[in-house]
């Protein structure tokens, strides 16, 4: 039999297995955790790796050290922790709502869309483009890592809703419209000026008409609460957070409360979990490190324009600043906590990954995604089968895409 069928039966047989638990009176040890590990699809919701695409002298086919090299996902890496892939963002800062500010935000998408591109067509014995839900499991059993586009922010947009049809035919499944400031499609959870649209603007809810004409599925992080429930109402097809957390466990506005996680639940959604401390725990502000942070960013200014030698430098920069004012770092069992709190409340087929690698993501113990076998043992011995894991890892997500009518 070949790999292909190995694959496309294990997955046949998953769907008609009934939950139970794998729980036993000994604990599930991590060898036989990441034989499960190895056996399912493995998707993470939430790459900022393309950022680092058009670094000069960076390969995703290079083992990088995020110590030195301040990036936590590539091949050697995914290929030790075992993840098939992921959607990775085509992500652009909030800037100026001008006209002009628009054009340049749509060229910097349009820009990191070709590199995330032009990446997989530099490896294409190692990734492949994915379009739609079967076209994941095809690649991951053909042994190669996964890539989908999503966008996160849509400021690129502007006030043209032409642009997401041209967007969806770069290969953009999953949309999220806004980060942390508000724009011209809707209210963020964090920007400090409050909401300016109390949730989606008219744009975007006419966004949400197309993403679903489209079969785009709509990214909810980052979003205000007014945003999500707009979502909620207005999607004909069910929504993810690509990168989220629990507001029972720390009450964070980019964080969701149970009325929300049970809402998401009951409308086929799913919650993808992110890995970035200051949403997993409370933090001690403190200007002074904030001020000195800001100074050795504006000192080296855009780290993809920096050599290698300077990116050394500025992450030992940065470390220095960290170490002469500690702070406390979410743990593993932090976002654990989170991980499993959404499961119980929204149900397992609800909860998924977005760890929100190379974009802040990171936990001491969980520090780049070499370390993803740790979830999978976890949920293990948290009673949770082999079928729910699966699902946590990518059946969910790949049942939203199906869901949103996602085809070519």
């Amino acid at each position: 039999m070949t790999t292909l069928s190995v694959r496309v039966c294990y997955f046949a047989v998953l769907v008609h297995l009934s939950a139970t638990s794998v729980a036993a009176d000994k604990p599930i040890t991590a060898r036989q955790a990441r034989a499960i590990h190895e056996r399912i699809v493995t998707l993470d919701t939430h790459l900022d790796t393309p950022s680092s695409f058009a670094r000069a002298g960076w390969s995703i086919m290079d083992k990088h050290d995020y110590a030195t090299n301040l990036t936590q996902v590539d091949y050697p890496r995914m290929k030790a922790g075992g993840l098939d892939g992921g959607f990775w963002a085509v992500y652009t800062p909030q800037g100026p709502r001008t006209e002009a500010g628009e054009r340049a935000a749509r060229d910097a998408a349009l820009v990191r869309a070709l590199e995330i591109h032009s990446m997989v067509a530099a490896n294409r014995e190692t990734f492949a483009l994915a379009l739609n839900a079967d076209d994941a499991v095809r690649i991951a059993a053909a042994g190669k890592r996964i890539v989908f586009l999503s966008i996160e922010n849509g400021y690129p947009i502007g006030s043209d809703l032409s642009l997401l049809d041209t967007f969806y035919k770069l290969g953009v499944r999953l949309f999220g419209p806004v980060h942390f400031r508000n724009n011209g499609l809707g209210d963020s959870a964090t920007d400090p000026s409050g909401p300016e649209w109390k949730g989606l603007s008219p744009l975007g809810k006419q966004l949400v008409v197309e993403a679903n004409r489209l079969g785009i599925v709509l990214d909810a992080s980052h979003a205000s609460d007014d945003v999500f429930d707009q979502m909620i109402a207005l999607s004909k097809t069910p929504i993810m957070l690509s990168h989220s957390g629990c507001k029972t466990v720390y009450n964070h506005a980019r964080n969701l409360d149970d009325d929300r996680l049970r809402k998401l639940a009951a409308a086929g959604g799913v919650i993808q979990i992110n890995s970035l401390s200051d949403y997993l725990i409370p933090s001690t502000p403190n200007a002074d490190r904030d001020r000195e942070l800001a100074a050795v960013n504006a000192k080296y200014g855009r780290i993809g324009a920096l050599s290698q030698d300077k990116v050394r430098e500025l992450a030992a920069a940065r470390r220095k600043v960290n170490e002469k004012y500690p702070s406390r770092r979410a743990t593993f069992d932090d976002f654990m906590n989170h991980v499993l709190h959404a499961i119980k409340v929204a149900g397992v087929d609800h909860v998924g990954i977005g760890a929100d690698w190379d974009g802040g993501g990171g936990v001491t113990g969980m520090e780049d995604v070499g370390d993803l076998p740790k979830i999978t043992e976890r949920l293990l011995n948290a009673g949770y089968s082999e079928q729910d894991v699966a699902k946590v890892w990518s059946g969910n997500a790949l049942r939203v895409l199906r869901a949103a009518g996602v085809k070519r």
